[in-house]
């Protein structure tokens, strides 16, 4: 993933929420420090599934952002964290299928297996400032609960909105 890309991202994020100012706010934004949540899972699914997965998790969460990378099956949202859900946190999902027999199953060759697991990568990003609230380690975390199953219904991820509103 483009770093530099994630920084850009982020800043105009924030850069929304200026009234005036906006091209100020931003070079201040790409200057400020992440905070950043790296996770490896394995879900106990076929491929297909944990696709259908991470997006019925991640719909929720924010709005859409396309991705960098075209090579793999990635997923990314600009979702609210922090107070109120007002720190946008950039959250990225890559997927990768693994055979059965724990051998990777190339996405190239077509070979989406239905048994077998499927390896995520998951990222999340946000800046801090003076206050540090770790949004992008709490976002991080509360989504790797949801992609493996431990809560995820509606209610869940409305809490985990920021008291119900989407981050824009």
């Amino acid at each position: 993933m483009d770093r530099d890309d994630e920084d850009a991202l982020l800043a105009q994020a924030i850069g929304v929420w200026a009234p005036s100012g906006r091209r100020g706010v931003e070079w201040v934004a790409r200057r400020l420090p992440k905070d950043v949540h790296e996770e490896e899972l394995e879900l106990p699914l076929p491929y297909a599934q944990a696709v259908a997965r991470v997006k019925a998790v991640l719909r929720g969460l924010g709005r859409r952002v396309p991705p960098v990378s075209r090579g793999t099956r990635t997923f990314r949202v600009m979702a609210g964290g922090g107070v109120w859900g007002l720190n946008p946190v950039l959250v990225t999902v890559r997927l990768t299928a693994v055979g059965g027999s724990g051998s990777e199953a190339g996405l190239e060759s077509g070979s989406e297996s239905e048994s077998g697991s499927t390896l995520v990568h998951l990222r999340a990003a946000a800046k801090e400032g003076l206050v540090r609230q770790r949004a992008g380690q709490r976002t991080g975390r509360r989504v790797a609960e949801l992609l493996a199953g431990h809560g995820g219904g509606v209610a869940d991820r409305q809490a985990f909105r920021g008291h119900g509103r989407p981050y824009i």
